[in-house]
C-alpha cells in the first residue's frame, strides 16, 4: 500500500568496546541477560562508547531517505542495525517486507561458490523461492553484465563485478525495502546510471535508505534526509537542499597555507552577495543565482610590472571546473606598487548545491616574460545553497521559448 511505513527506528542506539578481551567479556554478560531475560543496562562500562546514540526516523513506502555524514558518524553501524546485522543496544527497529542490502562489497556472498550459486543465495536471503528466482534468473543476468564470469567463483570477481551481481539481484528480486551504503562508488559510469534508472523503476513501490558521500547522487535519490554526526542525530529533515546544506557546512576548513613572497602577498579576499560580505574565517553561504562578488587586496612589497590576477574554481574533492585568466584584457595596470584592490563580479552563481573553494593567483609580465608571484590555493571557501542538483557543478540557466508543440 502506497504510503505506508516500512521502516521504523525508535531510540535506536549501539555501544561498541574499545578493548577486544573487555568487549569479549561484556558480550557474554549481555548474552547471559538475553537467556535470563534480565533487562540490560544501558550504561557505559569501562571502554565503551555510543557508536549510534538516540536515532528516530521513519520511511515509507515510495520514500527515500538519505542517510549522510562524514566518516564516523554511525551511518553504516545504523545500516547493519537495520539489514539484521548489528542488535541494538537500546530502542526498536520494524521492518516490514522482504529486504534487499548491498552494505558491503560481497556481503552475503559465499567466495567458493560461482556468481550463479549466489544468486541463489542471495534471493533465499530476501525470502524468494528457487521458482521466483529462476523466472527472474535471465533478468539479473543481463543486468550485472557478467554472464561469461557467471560460473567462475566470486572469490575471483573485481568488487566492480561484486557489485553489478549483488545490485543484480536486489534490484531485480523487488524487495520491499532497499537498503544501499557506498558500493556504487566503485561501479563504472554506464553502470552507476544503469542503477540509478532502476532505483528509479523502484522507487514507487520500495522504501530506501541511500548512503553516500557524493551529495549530487543523495539529492537525486532522496525524498528525506537524515544527518547524523558522532552517531547522533543532527538533522532530520523532508527539505533535501536544507540537509544537504547542513552536511556541507559541517565542513570546517582552513584557508590554504599561503607561501610567502618578497614582491607581494595575498592580504585579503572578501565575497559579496546580496547586500553581505564574508571574510575569509566565516561560514559562508551564497544562494543559487545570486550575484557574487570577488573583492582581493594585494600588499605589493616591491614594484610589479603588467600585474595579472588569475581565479580557479574547484568543488570540495578540489577538482577545478572553471578558471578566470582575463584579468589583463579587462584591466590593464602597467605597474603596481603599495596596495592593490580590485573586485570581480559574477552576475549569476548559476552553481549546483555544494562546497565550493577559490584559488587565487598572481602573475607579472615583465619583458615578455611570465612570472608566478604567488598562488594561494583555496585561498576561500564558500557553499551554494539552492535547489538546483545536478552531476555537475555549473547548472545553467537558458532562456526557453516555445515554438511549436
Amino acid at each position: 500500500m502506497a504510503g505506508e511505513v516500512l521502516i521504523s527506528a525508535e531510540n535506536v542506539g549501539k555501544k561498541f568496546c574499545k578493548n577486544l578481551k573487555r568487549s569479549l567479556w561484556y558480550g557474554a554478560q549481555d548474552l547471559a541477560s538475553t537467556i535470563t531475560g534480565t533487562e540490560r543496562s544501558t550504561a557505559l562500562r569501562k571502554d565503551e562508547f555510543w557508536a549510534v546514540q538516540g536515532i528516530n526516523f521513519e520511511v515509507r513506502r515510495g520514500e527515500c531517505l538519505g542517510l549522510i555524514g562524514h566518516n564516523g558518524a554511525g551511518k553504516s553501524t545504523l545500516l547493519k542495525m537495520l539489514n539484521g546485522l548489528l542488535r541494538p543496544d537500546t530502542g526498536k527497529i520494524t521492518m516490514h517486507g522482504r529486504v534487499g542490502a548491498l552494505i558491503e562489497l560481497g556481503a552475503g556472498f559465499n567466495p567458493i561458490l560461482t556468481g550463479r550459486e549466489n544468486i541463489f543465495n542471495n534471493a533465499a536471503i530476501l525470502g524468494f523461492t528457487k521458482k521466483e528466482t529462476e523466472a527472474k534468473l535471465q533478468e539479473i543476468i543481463a543486468f550485472s553484465e557478467i554472464e561469461d564470469f557467471l560460473d567462475m567463483p566470486v572469490q575471483n570477481y573485481s568488487s566492480g563485478m561484486r557489485v553489478r551481481l549483488g545490485f543484480a539481484v536486489a534490484a531485480q528480486m523487488e524487495p520491499d525495502i532497499l537498503l544501499v551504503d557506498e558500493v556504487l562508488a566503485v561501479g563504472d559510469i554506464g553502470f552507476v546510471l544503469k542503477c540509478f534508472k532502476r532505483m528509479d523503476e523502484l522507487l514507487s513501490n520500495t522504501a530506501m535508505i541511500f548512503v553516500s558521500h557524493s551529495m549530487p547522487q543523495v539529492a537525486r535519490m532522496s525524498t528525506n534526509i537524515l544527518l547524523m554526526s558522532h552517531g547522533k542525530e543532527l538533522l532530520n529533515t523532508n527539505d533535501v537542499s536544507v540537509g544537504i546544506t547542513s552536511y556541507y557546512n559541517q565542513y570546517k576548513l582552513e584557508v590554504g597555507n599561503q607561501q610567502l613572497s618578497d614582491i607581494a602577498n595575498l592580504a585579503r579576499i572578501s565575497l559579496i552577495s546580496e547586500g553581505k560580505t564574508f571574510q575569509q574565517e566565516d561560514e559562508i553561504t551564497i544562494n543559487y543565482n545570486a550575484e557574487l562578488q570577488i573583492e582581493i587586496e594585494i600588499d605589493c612589497i616591491r614594484e610589479i610590472e603588467n600585474p595579472k590576477i588569475f581565479l580557479i574554481f574547484a568543488d570540495k574533492e578540489q577538482r577545478n571546473f572553471g578558471e578566470v585568466l582575463n584579468f589583463g584584457d579587462v584591466i590593464q595596470i602597467p605597474k603596481a606598487n603599495g596596495k592593490l584592490v580590485v573586485k570581480a563580479t559574477l552576475p549569476e552563481t548559476n552553481f549546483a548545491q555544494g562546497k565550493y573553494s577559490i584559488t587565487i593567483g598572481l602573475i607579472q609580465e615583465k619583458n615578455k616574460v611570465r612570472e608566478t608571484i604567488f598562488r594561494h590555493q583555496s585561498a576561500i571557501y564558500f557553499t551554494v545553497h539552492g535547489t538546483k542538483h545536478g552531476w555537475a557543478p555549473i547548472q545553467y540557466n537558458l532562456d526557453w521559448k516555445l515554438i511549436g508543440s
